[in-house]
């Protein structure tokens, strides 16, 4: 029994020191960037992704939930993806989606608002992707630590094989700090709202540096049991058609807003979609000259224009106010609206949150967050020829070590 043990825990050490060889040659191997420092939105133009859209053809989504895969070894083991349609549907939500770990499911795919979408990474601290509009599932990951190039470059394997690329939940267990979000480009959107975090500073760091970020907001649920895991943030998409295509387009250009959604202590599945009915919705965003109105529909309790920095430039209690005059030295503006909750009873306060997307300044070309770090070679040539280096010594090692144990098992054999 002892010498099974042995065997075990032998070829157990020989598969952690084979992890670690994989990784650290892959650190290695991996290009290193050169990021130049962000330059914020600037021009005479303002980007508005709201213009000329009316109060109809919003469409409440959640790209952001686990149903059972991978046999059950994963969280979601308890969710079907029956279930998970009624209960959102239930809660009037038009184009509900799936997004397991690796793995694009196709459950709906015969359904007009069926989107491909799984979510990536497998390493700790939780830097994870939502890939929307997915073609195929990256096999790849940094699964210990991640420098900022190897950020980038996970983005940029990702970028061609989706439509819609998406940092997930950015400020979980710091997986993307501030400083990424100032450098980092080549993705389409930020999940900033989600049943678990809220990444808003990682979205006006990225929006200070002049990347064009959109907002996602999602209920990353593992659990279609758990009331207070539904309906807690979703996204909603302003989309003629209910049909994934035109989804993902409007997303893709900004044509969408984030929604934290009030929730009542031990609220049922009956009361939350009672109120679901009377979440308010967003009738217009439009820029006359230098001045940005927004036209809401529920009774307002305070609004908030937010720019460069974070920096809150304007707030107003109640809705008499919904308008915002552009400085010279504002780069970006997005609109914070919260809503009174009446559902609140028998204390009237805080309720609902719209998140819009920022309207920006612009020189009149399509705003794109394309590629803006470039390959240091000669770094990356120096890295590989370490990660070459290290496998050599790694190797040398283990053949001194097994050449050692054998000696010293001859050593005292009789």
């Amino acid at each position: 029994m002892k010498k099974i043990a042995g065997r075990v825990f032998r070829w157990l050490g020989y598969l952690v020191l084979l992890f670690i060889v994989v990784e650290l040659i892959l650190s290695f191997w991996a290009p290193v960037y050169d990021f130049p420092e962000p330059v914020p939105f600037s021009g005479d133009k303002f980007f508005n992704p709201y213009e000329s859209l009316d109060s109809s053809g919003w469409r409440k989504t959640n790209f952001h939930f686990h149903v059972r895969e991978w046999w059950g070894l994963t969280a979601g083991r308890n969710n079907t993806p029956q279930e998970l349609y009624r209960v959102y549907k239930q809660l009037h939500y038009d184009a509900p989606q799936i997004s397991n770990y690796q793995s694009i499911s196709t459950e709906f795919k015969d359904s007009a608002f069926y989107i491909p979408v799984y979510e990536h990474g497998f390493g700790i601290r939780k830097k994870h992707h939502m890939l929307i509009g997915a073609r195929e599932v990256l096999w790849f990951d940094y699964s210990l630590v991640q420098s900022l190039s190897q950020k980038q470059q996970i983005l940029n394997l990702l970028r061609p094989q989706s439509e819609i690329v998406a940092i997930a939940h950015p400020d979980w267990e710091g997986g993307f700090s501030l400083r990424d979000m100032k450098y980092l480009s080549n993705y389409d959107m930020l999940e900033v709202l989600d049943n678990n975090w809220r990444s808003i500073p990682q979205w006006d760091a990225a929006l200070s540096s002049g990347h064009a970020a959109w907002i996602l907001a999602d209920d990353d649920a593992h659990n279609i049991e758990d009331p207070y895991q539904i309906q807690r943030c979703a996204t909603y998409i302003h989309s003629p058609m209910l049909r994934g295509d035109s989804l993902v387009r409007s997303l893709k250009a900004g044509r969408a807003y984030g929604v934290e959604i009030y929730m009542g202590n031990r609220w049922t599945y009956d009361r939350k979609a009672y109120w679901a009915g009377k979440i308010p919705k967003l009738r217009s965003v439009s820029m006359h000259g230098d001045t940005l109105k927004v036209s809401v529909s529920g009774e307002v309790f305070k609004i908030m224009f937010i720019g460069q920095d974070g920096r809150i430039r304007k707030s107003v209690y109640g809705d008499s106010s919904m308008w915002y005059k552009f400085s010279p030295a504002d780069t970006y503006i997005r609109t914070e609206i919260t809503f009174f909750a009446y559902h609140a009873h028998p204390t009237i306060g805080p309720g609902d949150i719209f998140y819009l997307n920022p309207v920006f300044r612009y020189n009149g070309e399509f705003p794109l967050n394309d590629l803006k770090a470039e390959i240091n070679w000669p770094r990356t040539l120096i890295f590989r020829f370490m990660a070459f280096g290290s496998l050599i010594a790694i190797l040398w090692t283990i053949r001194r070590l097994r050449k050692n144990r054998k000696q010293n098992k001859d050593a005292v054999q009789p």
